[in-house]
């Protein structure tokens, strides 16, 4: 049976020991913020974790699981309604970057208008009280003052937008007495983003809303979207996660092409290929090839990936090229079919920018990734002892395919990794998209400091010799695995 929204009358239930003297601090400091920029009592307050993928990179797009879990940052709102009128006055702790906001409104219909072409911060919120009004319909919502904090650093690839289009939902819902499930949060937030133009497959919102304390979280979406909650090894000393941002950004916009949207035309290929050698019919995701092929197989799970990617490996022709792909025309000849008719149907809506598809690669990468999420997942279920090494290996190798197989890796991630394998990590690897953004990396509590001091005068102050104190703040977060939205009632 789905649970509704946890309720917390305590931080401790939210958030780890260690970080309790500091959200106590930072949740009175909101709570006075609050009255004195509305000048009224806060009634309610609602919360949604960012989150970090432990492991599965790449391989959602193509059908198969992943696991990430919720971290400790988070987007907090304190709020207070009227029946007055329906007005949303909407204030952010930072309120030099992000001016306060109010609007109206406007309707069963049409309840609010978002202009995605803008990067204006209250369209996230916006997004999520859209999608709760339009479930609910209701003929007039209360009136909402807010204060807005968050912690999540954006950009890092920790779905800081995701934490805030599932805690506005969540502050809508609370405002207005509603009841509703974890599902229904999740599932609305999924939809409501799109409206600023992200279109989600699920696992951003699924980790902020369905996530446990202590537990990561298996979200798979085929046949449709569904989770389940895996226990992390309970380890003396203590297993934690050290996030660390590379702050190498890239311009989604600009590097798509021969980035993230080749990526995922290479792997449609990779399907189409497979399908077609295999004698299967035609398909759209290796997820497809694998089901259709092992259907009635009496092979485990990971034996399945391990016995395809052989398979592949003997199917896929020899390229001509040194081991960088095919050309546009060879994959033509593979598929039996015209270069035109490839690029009409991958290569038009998105923009694709390339001399030679590295069809084998990614497939190595997307098998050998998606069995080592279930590896991962069965490791976290044993109580050997040597529990640590084992998943530190497996994020270790997911890296080296990303690096080498998926080529979605950069210099300064592989720098990260190898300082932070010097000083104690069990297992370090890229998160989120790639090229950039952050690092993950598998330690025990008190190989921490060290591993943070290392980062700090190793990497940032070498790399970024003007960096401040505050952006280091966010570039490092230390975390354990955290509950996910929920409503504070502890004050």
């Amino acid at each position: 049976m789905d649970s509704s929204v946890p309720v917390y009358d305590s931080l401790d239930k939210i958030y780890n020991s260690s970080a309790l003297a500091k959200e106590g601090e930072r949740y009175n400091e909101l709570i006075a913020a609050f009255e004195s920029t509305h000048g009224r009592k806060a009634e309610f307050i609602v919360r949604a974790p960012g989150r970090v993928n432990l492991i599965g990179e790449h391989v959602d797009y193509c059908g198969f699981g992943v696991l990430p879990m919720a971290i400790e940052r988070d987007v907090v709102i304190v709020g207070a309604s009227t029946a007055d009128d329906s007005k949303v006055r909407l204030s952010n702790s930072n309120h030099q970057k992000y001016a306060t906001r109010e609007f109206e409104y406007e309707g069963k219909e049409k309840v609010v208008t978002i202009d995605a072409t803008k990067l204006e911060w209250t369209n996230y919120f916006k997004c999520g009280y859209k999608g709760i009004l339009e479930k609910f319909q209701l003929d007039q919502p209360r009136g909402l003052f807010l204060v807005v904090d968050g912690n999540v650093p954006a950009g890092g690839g920790l779905s800081s937008s995701a934490a805030f289009v599932c805690a506005s939902a969540l502050a809508v819902v609370t405002a207005n007495q509603l009841t509703i499930s974890k599902t229904e949060l999740t599932e609305i937030a999924i939809s409501a983003e799109r409206n600023v133009g992200v279109n989600s497959g699920g696992m951003d919102q699924s980790a902020s809303v369905l996530s446990e304390k202590d537990y990561a979280l298996h979200v798979e979406f085929v046949p449709n979207l569904h989770t389940h909650l895996v226990p992390l090894p309970k380890t003396t000393p203590k297993l934690v996660f050290v996030i660390a941002n590379t702050l190498i950004t890239v311009d989604k916009f600009v590097t798509a092409p021969r980035h993230y949207n080749l990526r995922v035309v290479e792997t449609h290929l990779a399907a189409l290929y497979l399908a077609k050698a295999l004698h299967l019919p035609p398909v759209d995701t290796l997820r497809e090839v694998f089901d259709l092929y092992y259907k009635d197989s009496p092979l485990s799970e990971v034996d399945r990936f391990a016995d395809l990617l052989s398979k592949a490996t003997e199917l896929f022709p020899k390229d001509n090229t040194n081991n960088n792909g095919y050309t546009l025309q060879e994959v033509a000849d593979m598929l039996e079919t015209s270069k035109e008719d490839i690029q009409d149907r991958y290569m038009t809506r998105f923009p694709i920018e390339t001399d030679y598809f590295r069809i084998l690669h990614r497939t190595k990468h997307v098998l050998s990734e998606a069995a080592r999420v279930i590896e991962f997942i069965n490791t976290c279920a044993s109580a050997d002892d040597s529990v640590l090494t084992q998943l530190g290996d497996l994020m270790n190798a997911s890296q080296i395919s990303c690096a080498e197989q998926f080529d979605c890796s950069c210099p300064e991630i592989k720098q990260m990794c190898e300082i932070a394998s010097k000083y104690g990590a069990y297992g370090s690897r890229l998160t989120g998209a790639g090229w950039g953004g952050c690092t993950v990396h598998l330690i025990t509590e008190d190989k921490v400091p060290a591993l943070i001091k290392a980062l700090k005068d190793e990497y940032y102050r070498k790399m970024y010799p003007d960096i401040s104190e505050k952006v280091l703040e966010d570039a490092i977060v230390l975390t354990q695995p955290c509950c996910g939205a929920g409503v504070f009632t502890g004050f």
